[in-house]
């Protein structure tokens, strides 16, 4: 049976990476869950985060790569345990740590499958209606591709964070580090026909449930703020209309901004600024989808592609 707490020290830690390193509420979540299941694997064998040994983590590791959990989320959790054990050591909660020299798991680089530039018309052409709801989710749609935003991104929008004359988006992305995007014309019309007397207004309750709803750019049905798991139905609902369902969540609209912002000239650093990343490594993962379809294209169309 799984353990209703967790020991001070590692609450203390989670309390840590929000305050210190800014970790989100899902990231927090995330963590609470792997060092839940760590908790408990050390349980069974008598063992503590105070005692556990750096074999004995081998062992963790090994159970964890035989089980049938995705190699990513071992991953995850095993970075989880390493910053646990290494703020245990550096706050002097032990005095040596034990999964300093641990072996990683490589996470396979997956390339991301943008869609097509067809694709995305399609998909935006699939939002037929004149309702406040066929509005928001055109505004959100063409959002959501303008700007690379990430789902929680979209719905966590407030009214003050959209500039519509200047075309501009206030994003607050991981680790509450904000940055503005620049959104075109497409993505101006449909925010304003939200906006205007047809759209969002019509959705206003007589009164908010919740503080910050009546600064929410995207409201549901009952007058509420959108949430992440709403819109990313909203998204496949319109895949399914498309015909693209199986290849679409609200991520691989961010991938699609990226790639083809990248297909027509983007620089790279402009686009990493752009989608909020740390590191210009994680854009580069765009430039190898782009040299793919480049090739893909080369070789369906050029006449001596494939002669030997």
């Amino acid at each position: 049976m799984a353990r209703a707490e967790l020991p001070l020290a590692i609450e203390e830690f989670l309390s840590w990476m929000v305050a210190e390193k800014g970790r989100s509420a899902n990231t927090l979540a995330a963590y609470r869950r792997d060092l839940t299941a760590y908790c408990d694997w050390l349980d069974r064998r008598d063992r503590t985060v105070w005692s556990v040994s750096h074999s004995e983590l081998v062992d963790f590791v090994g159970e964890r790569r035989a089980s049938d959990a995705a190699t990513s989320s071992i991953a995850r959790q095993l970075a989880a345990i390493r910053m646990l054990h290494r703020y245990l050591s550096i706050e002097g909660e032990r005095p040596d740590d034990p999964a300093a020299e641990l072996e990683g798991v490589r996470v396979p680089s997956g390339i991301p499958k943008p869609l097509t530039e067809d694709q995305v018309s399609s998909l935006l052409d699939a939002v037929i209606g004149t309702e406040p709801l066929h509005t928001r989710d055109r505004a959100l749609l063409e959002l959501l591709y303008a700007t690379g935003a990430r789902i929680s991104e979209a719905v966590g929008l407030s009214i003050g964070d959209i500039n519509l004359d200047d075309k501009l988006v206030l994003l607050y992305g991981k680790g509450a580090k904000e940055r503005l995007v620049p959104f075109g014309g497409a993505a101006q019309t449909a925010i304003e026909e939200w906006f205007g007397r047809g759209g969002r207004e019509r959705l206003i309750p007589a009164q908010w449930q919740k503080r910050g709803d009546a600064e929410a750019v995207f409201l549901n049905s009952r007058g509420g703020r959108l949430t992440r798991q709403a819109a990313w139905l909203i998204v496949k609902k319109y895949g399914d209309r498309a015909g693209i369902s199986e290849q679409l969540s609200p991520h691989v609209l961010r991938h699609s901004c990226a790639t083809h912002l990248l297909d027509h000239g983007a620089d790279l650093r402009v686009v990493q600024e752009m989608l909020g990343h740390a590191s210009i490594s994680t854009t580069q993962i765009y430039t190898r989808v782009s040299q793919e379809r480049l090739w893909d294209v080369y070789r369906s169309a050029h006449p001596r592609a494939t002669l030997h």
